[in-house]
């Protein structure tokens, strides 16, 4: 739980009391590859943290899965709409490799705001962070073509060709496997 730990002293003053009261929130899972965090249709309770492996948020469109969103170590992954709302989830949170993911229970950490004013701000800012990334790749599709948006992809994140399959990067981007090839080939 270092790595949490570590990461929210980097966004927020956080005290050892407030950490205490915080990892009371918490459950550690160790997921195989292909694990599903959240389901379609299922009410989305919690807030995760990747401390290793990656996820991917996608749905399913006539068969076909359509990414959404890869996560690293170091993010923060929700179904925010059905977090906030109650509401199901549209879409899947599915590991991409084996991964050890920190689970921040909804109700547990609600409570813990009412005893640590840091860990309401802690709160605030992790959905901060989840509605930037959001936004941003929102905003990609209307402001780069796709081959800017793969080469801003692989310039913000050098690692996710060896990670994230190409037909799965593809579907991220909202373009053919074979256009991608092609952009990948372009230099």
């Amino acid at each position: 739980m270092d790595r949490l730990k570590k990461y929210i002293a980097s966004i927020t003053e956080f005290s050892d009391e407030s950490w205490a009261i915080l990892q009371g929130c918490i459950t550690v899972i160790d997921a195989a590859r292909n694990t599903d965090i959240l389901k379609e249709g299922e009410k989305c309770n919690a807030v995760y943290f990747l401390a290793e492996g990656y996820c991917r948020s996608f749905y399913l469109q006539d068969g076909r899965e359509i990414n959404t969103g890869f996560y690293f170590e170091n993010d923060f992954v929700t179904n925010l709409k059905s977090l906030t709302t109650s509401s199901r989830s549209e879409y899947f949170i599915r590991t991409g490799e084996k991964s050890k993911i920190f689970s921040i229970n909804k109700t547990a950490l609600l409570e813990a705001y009412k005893k640590s004013h840091q860990l309401e701000t802690f709160g605030r800012k992790v959905l901060e962070l989840i509605s930037l990334k959001q936004e941003e790749h929102s905003n990609s599709f209307k402001l780069y073509t796709p081959s800017e948006q793969y080469h801003r992809l692989v310039q913000q994140h050098p690692h996710i060709l060896q990670r994230v399959s190409l037909t799965q990067l593809s579907s991220y981007l909202g373009i053919s496997r074979e256009t991608l090839s092609r952009i990948r080939a372009e230099k």
